[in-house]
């Protein structure tokens, strides 16, 4: 199977799956806030966290249907955090994969509570008792867990607060890494934690997981920052140029964009390299040279 065919089968179960958490149980007249998370959750991306998710459980000789609803739930907290980065208070902007944002669409009220559900839901379906039959107890704690620090003040929401406290100021180099690790990075990194913890991997090759998500994590940032230089609006689904009109300190603003594409390939070499202790790799090898190759 090509990397393309294998992420199109993780997109389409993990898509399938999510229309079945976002529907109401019983329509008491608050429909509109599932239509709203609807709207975010099902308008496209690469779904790359969940696919990382399936993925490693896959290789770490896990069953990916028990990973399933831990894709999900990366992937609905995900989302919450594009609806909230897209308001007014945050980016400010008005397009998200081509598509007028959330709050666009349904007010920044309604906007605020859909992420604020997705959040919810993702813990809700993380700690859903049949997940309990199907990985452990144990095993189903330390993913909660995993998922709430990546997400949360130490993770996710604590780079969201340093990428805020940096617009229109210079930061340094190392600065700009740990914003990127904790905003962007951890994510992708718990996605990869995930996969390993439910697919019962060994100590070796979860840290080479973490290591290569650390390193396509980074990759990402960086070719996200080059895009919003030299990439195309409508291939992107977004406006470029927003980080200099912002006055946001980027990886090409610090090193510049020639060396900046070097760093992309070297980190994607890294992360390659990073997969030594599974004896079969699957899809990642593919996978780390198309993110560092991405138009959009």
């Amino acid at each position: 199977m090509t990397l393309n065919e294998q992420l199109a089968a993780y997109s389409t179960m993990v898509e399938k799956k999510l229309l079945e958490y976002l529907q109401p149980q019983e329509d008491k007249g608050q429909s509109v806030i599932f239509d709203a998370c609807r709207y975010s959750a099902m308008a496209g991306g690469k779904r790359l966290r969940p696919a990382l998710v399936l993925e490693f459980c896959r290789l770490s000789g896990g069953n990916i249907e028990a990973a399933l609803p831990f894709a999900c739930a990366l992937e609905m907290i995900h989302t919450y955090s594009l609806i909230h980065d897209d308001l007014p208070c945050m980016d400010d902007d008005d397009l998200r994969r081509g598509k007028p944002t959330n709050h666009k669409v349904y007010g920044e009220a309604m906007a605020v509570l859909a992420g604020d559900g997705l959040l919810n839901l993702a813990f809700e379906t993380a700690s859903d008792p049949a997940n309990t039959a199907l990985v452990g107890a144990e095993v189903q704690l330390k993913a909660i867990r995993a998922l709430s620090r990546a997400s949360g003040m130490e993770g996710m929401i604590g780079g969201q607060v340093l990428d805020m406290q940096a617009e229109e100021t210079q930061i340094s180099l190392d600065q700009l890494k740990t914003l990127q690790e904790l905003k962007t990075g951890a994510l992708i990194c718990v996605a990869a934690q995930l996969g390993c913890l439910i697919g019962g991997a060994t100590a070796e090759q979860t840290e080479a997981a973490l290591e290569y998500a650390r390193c396509i994590g980074l990759a990402f940032q960086v070719q996200d920052d080059i895009l919003d230089i030299e990439g195309d609006e409508e291939a992107l689904g977004k406006p470029i140029g927003s980080d200099a009109e912002n006055g946001k300190s980027t990886y090409p603003s610090l090193l510049g964009i020639a060396r900046c594409h070097e760093l992309v390939r070297e980190l994607s070499e890294q992360a390659i390299h990073a997969l030594a202790p599974f004896s079969d790799a699957g899809m990642l090898p593919a996978l780390a040279r198309t993110l560092a190759e991405r138009k959009y």
